[in-house]
């Protein structure tokens, strides 16, 4: 818990410069939790308190924080489920901002998912004009041809009657007892496509995991279920 001074909170809010922060709280002017506090050095942490200034709350401006997630399979790509289902919103509790899902990763595929507070990052990874390529690898359960790798690569019609656009995949490993490790590059990312996609070819998707997003890829020593802060360089990479 990082605890801060009274008039730096509220200078952090932009409520006031420090001076005349530490002016209003002297005058009498400024409320924790609805009393008074007249010294400016008093030391709060400011994401538990409720500070008012002449009875106005003072609402204080997150700082952009976007994270890593390895998502493992089984656990929902949302922080809420109205029937008791595992989220993400579990595995990131040590996170004090308001982060959110940066898109969707469905609940059987496990990987790299973003979860930022960062409105802008949010719409330029998932608004489809940016067209941000996503890669994952898929163990796919069938009798292979190739064949079957033409109709992966071409375009399939999705429940809803939207065809998708040609898709570059690639064989990673196998095929090995009828399962063959597959490379799928999305831009467009529809819901559940990569199912559909190995479905048109009789395929049976056993494992899909998500590993990049552009040129960000999953990092090596996250295990499933662990987080960590993207750097500033990773983040640039990002929007590039």
């Amino acid at each position: 818990m990082a605890l801060e001074r009274l008039q730096n909170i509220l200078s952090h809010a932009g409520v006031a410069s420090r001076r005349h922060a530490a002016e209003l709280i002297e005058a009498g002017r400024v409320t924790v939790d609805g009393l008074v506090v007249k010294e400016a050095g008093a030391r709060f942490d400011p994401g538990s308190v409720k500070v008012a200034v002449d009875g106005s709350p003072v609402v204080r401006e997150e700082r952009k924080r976007t994270i890593v997630l390895y998502k493992p399979a089984g656990v929902l790509s949302t922080m809420s489920d109205p029937f008791g289902g595992a989220t993400v919103a579990e595995l990131v509790r040590g996170v004090s901002e308001r982060v959110v899902p940066v898109g969707r990763l469905d609940k059987d595929s496990e990987g790299l998912l973003l979860l930022s507070n960062d409105g802008d990052l949010t719409l330029k990874l998932t608004h489809p004009r940016y067209e941000h390529e996503k890669t994952y690898i898929v163990e796919a359960a069938g009798r292979w041809s190739d064949e079957k790798l033409s109709i992966l690569r071409g375009s399939v019609e999705m429940p809803d009657g939207y065809k998708t656009r040609p898709v570059p995949v690639k064989i990673v490993k196998g095929p090995e007892r009828n399962v063959t490790t597959l490379e799928f590059r999305l831009r467009e990312g529809r819901k559940r496509q990569i199912r559909y996609m190995c479905s048109a070819a009789h395929l049976v998707v056993l494992t899909l995991k998500r590993v990049a997003v552009g040129s960000f890829v999953l990092p090596a020593d996250l295990k499933p279920g662990e987080w960590r802060d993207l750097s500033g360089e990773e983040l640039d990479g990002l929007l590039q």
